[in-house]
């Protein structure tokens, strides 16, 4: 991932470049926090979906005015322009946004790119899921747990808010299909491959892979490997290493995943799992004496 940070004042923006899989599609994310910036007015060529957490924006699209408030979804078709500035400048206006090619969008829809008719979406569910995938992504990027949460909130968006007509849900064989890739994700642990290459295997689109995966096991592809390394990380702290050493051959990109997962799963941190381990083992070893 890589990443460009502006800070002047109260005017703060960072943007990130993720990748949807190793070796896959790029994928742009901004967190903006600004009091007196205003867009010149511009377009892009992808969908503009972005989230106000703080403050308000307004927006000049489409002849009109869109006014933001916290919790708000922005949706600006690609090609579209548009300019943007705070509603006032002494709270200003706070907002995530990232920059999707069309094809992120019409996974689960039926008729090309999807069309948004209404730019602002009031759906706090669905607010909600993309502000913290955007903020834990930022935060800890891994290029399976992007493709395995974007596409499928992307595709919810394009389900619910756009003139678009959804796909049937229903993937034959769903336990066979999540066995299979379990298989694939377990045998290349520390490099896995992408969900939209899995998915070409078996003749499947991405959403429909992940719909199958879900509907089997309840939790998405990076869910469950992120699992299956704690598990496989375990045996390996019991076994004396350090956490920085098992990141890397469990297949995490570095100890702050590790820890991060560790504790999800386990509720305590590697270096914590591994003191303990080894204390009971010393205190085995000296009863036996």
């Amino acid at each position: 991932m890589t990443e460009a940070v502006i800070a002047s004042g109260p005017e703060r923006a960072l943007w990130r470049r993720a990748r949807l899989g190793h070796q896959g599609p790029p994928l742009d994310l901004l967190t903006a926090s600004f009091r007196r910036h205003t867009y010149a007015p511009h377009a892009h060529d992808e969908y503009t979906i972005g989230v106000c957490v703080g403050g308000y924006e307004v927006i000049d699209y489409r002849g009109g005015h869109i006014r933001t408030g916290a919790g708000t979804i922005v949706v600006l078709d690609p090609g579209e322009m548009h300019t943007g500035g705070p509603g006032n400048t002494t709270d200003g206006y706070a907002y995530r946004a990232l920059y999707a090619e069309p094809s992120l969008l019409g996974e689960g829809t039926a008729g090309g790119a999807p069309h948004f008719p209404e730019p602002l979406l009031d759906d706090p569910e669905l607010a909600l899921a993309l502000a913290r995938a955007h903020a834990e992504l930022s935060a800890c990027p891994d290029p399976l747990e992007a493709e395995s949460r974007l596409p499928w909130l992307l595709t919810a968006l394009a389900r619910r808010h756009s003139s678009a007509r959804p796909l049937h849900d229903r993937v034959p064989g769903a336990a066979g299909i999540a066995r299979t890739v379990r298989d694939r994700l377990a045998d290349e642990l520390t490099a896995p491959p992408t969900l939209a290459s899995l998915a070409a295997d078996l003749g499947l689109s991405r959403y429909q892979l992940l719909r199958a995966f879900r509907t089997a096991t309840g939790v998405p592809p990076y869910a469950w490997l992120a699992q299956h390394r704690v598990s496989r990380a375990r045996a390996l702290l019991e076994a004396g290493l350090r956490p920085a050493e098992v990141a890397g051959l469990v297949g995490f990109a570095d100890q702050a995943h590790l820890t991060r997962w560790f504790r999800r799963v386990l509720g305590v941190t590697p270096a914590v799992y591994r003191h303990s381990v080894q204390a009971v083992h010393r205190n085995s070893v000296q009863d036996t004496r």
